[in-house]
């Protein structure tokens, strides 16, 4: 059998030894869905990162021998799910990998906005000495952090902000009552009631076509002057030309982006901004987190391919006549 890896990787160091005995893999190094099509009529498994925006019908009908998309990440988004389950395709993520690095990523943005790392960093370099140049600096202790989306990585960021003294509350309609009394934080049930309480606020949800561009105009209005927004989850769910209109008209203290509109970012507003934190969508990275996701991802492939059913199947119930064994 063979395994098709996408896109992103440029080796198969960790994963042909998790697939030895099972099947072949192949990197394809893809940047769209076009560039998997000459491979696709001889993949029984398909192992996707997130360089290639989307996977729709087009690569279902064409991958006829294939059993499982296994998307190497927490978000789907880029798969079409409707589509693989019409052809019997299960699709998988990887839902438990990264969740540290990616709630002590947002701590530090936090952090780096709050204390204007930037710009007395800056300063420093330039020869300036004043420590008056992070003037606005607010004290966090006592301070609202919102999280929007209290899944494990959302989780995860409130015991991390409980730590610095943060008075933590979250919203998130998926979750089942009594995770606030588990973690000791509060939580309210409408949006606005975040937003207009909170003194930060930091996005850990996911997104689908509830939560495109969530963060908008009216939402960003909605928060306090003087407010700080931080993303690690995905950039679509900030609408990128109200978050700049925000921090140019100084309603917003700064933000910290991990993640964007269009990747990789090329917006001169935000790459010159004084007051916003930028990093690659490398939130999710560390030595021993990218082995995890990587080994699971294959793991979740070599299960399918050996008859078992899948650990993380998102799209059971629009599967038609299954190509795998369901879990019961």
């Amino acid at each position: 059998m063979k395994v098709l890896i996408a896109d992103f990787l440029e080796d198969d160091s960790i994963e042909a030894p998790v697939l030895q005995g099972v099947a072949k893999t192949e990197v394809i190094r893809g940047h769209h869905e076009s560039d998997l099509f000459p491979f696709l009529a001889e993949a029984d498994a398909i192992l996707l990162f997130h360089d290639v925006e989307r996977m729709s019908d087009a690569t279902f009908e064409v991958a006829r021998r294939c059993k499982v998309v296994v998307r190497a990440g927490v978000g789907y988004n880029n798969v079409d799910l409707e589509a693989a389950g019409r052809r019997g395709i299960a699709v998988c993520n990887v839902p438990d990998y990264g969740t540290e690095e990616v709630a002590d990523h947002a701590m530090m943005l936090l952090l780096a906005v709050a204390r204007h790392l930037r710009i007395q960093d800056s300063d420093m370099r330039a020869g300036k000495w004043d420590y008056l140049a992070g003037r606005d600096t607010p004290r966090l202790r006592g301070k609202t952090l919102g999280i929007i989306g209290c899944g494990r990585i959302g989780s995860a960021m409130a015991l991390r902000a409980k730590a610095f003294g943060l008075d933590v509350v979250f919203y998130d309609p998926r979750i089942p009552p009594g995770l606030d009394k588990a973690l000791g934080i509060r939580r309210v049930f409408e949006l606005e009631t975040l937003l207009e309480q909170s003194h930060v606020v930091s996005l850990h949800c996911f997104l689908d076509d509830k939560s495109h561009h969530l963060i908008n105009r009216e939402a960003l209005a909605r928060m306090r002057t003087g407010s700080i927004l931080i993303n690690t989850a995905r950039g679509p769910v900030v609408d990128q030309e109200a978050l700049i209109e925000a921090l140019e008209s100084g309603h917003l203290l700064g933000a910290g982006l991990d993640v964007f509109e269009h990747e990789p970012l090329s917006d001169d507003r935000l790459q010159s901004h004084p007051r916003v934190i930028l990093t690659p969508h490398s939130a999710f990275y560390s030595i021993e987190g990218f082995i995890e996701l990587r080994t699971k991802a294959a793991e979740e492939v070599r299960r399918v391919l050996l008859g078992e059913p899948p650990r993380n199947l998102v799209n059971r119930g629009m599967l038609v006549d299954p190509r795998i064994t369901l879990p019961s």
